[in-house]
């Protein structure tokens, strides 16, 4: 049976390229390389784009390929011996004690969790990227990553115990009474 829906690659692009980016930013936390991936994702959607059924496929499919093409570059980047938390603060600085406007305390707090947030492992990184940025059922986090709906479980519960944990030691300033 003929496929009635009719992709449009400029649409699509359109429609989730902030999200292919923001979830390639928040998975790797280097701006560059997240453009590279949700350039690599769009490049990899209109070579597929016959294959592409409905609104939600895209959606799905495009979560997909970031969240693999991110993963692959932090393997990538790990081979090579190099320490994301490291890069980012010495790129970057520690974003509490940047100066300008965009450094309000809610500013400050966000950037902080976004730099704890990427010292996640990657699984667990990508099953909260899903869950709380894209509001993904563990569901259809499970059918995104193609993993079983009790590690994708595992990974959120064990992620966000983590966070927890590090945000606790690291972000002292931000908690009431210390």
């Amino acid at each position: 049976m003929a496929n009635a829906w009719q992709p449009d690659f400029e649409q699509l692009v359109e429609e989730h390229q902030s999200m292919v980016f923001s979830l390639a930013l928040r998975m790797t936390g280097d701006r560059g390389l997240a453009e590279e991936i949700a350039q690599d994702a769009f490049l990899a959607l209109d070579k597929n784009l016959r294959s592409i059924e409905s609104p939600e496929h895209a959606l799905f499919w495009l979560r997909r390929v970031t969240m693999s093409r991110a993963t692959d570059a932090l393997r990538r980047r790990r081979v090579r011996g190099m320490d994301l938390w490291v890069e980012i603060e010495e790129r970057h600085g520690l974003p509490a004690e940047s100066a300008g406007a965009g450094s309000g305390l809610g500013s400050r707090l966000g950037a902080r969790l976004e730099a704890l947030l990427t010292t996640l492992p990657e699984a667990q990184r990508a099953a909260i990227l899903l869950r709380y940025q894209e509001e993904l059922t563990p569901e259809e986090i499970a059918a995104a990553l193609d993993a079983p709906l009790a590690t994708v479980k595992s990974h959120l519960q064990r992620g966000l115990k983590l966070l927890r944990a590090k945000a606790e030691s690291h972000l002292k300033e931000f908690v009431r009474g210390i």
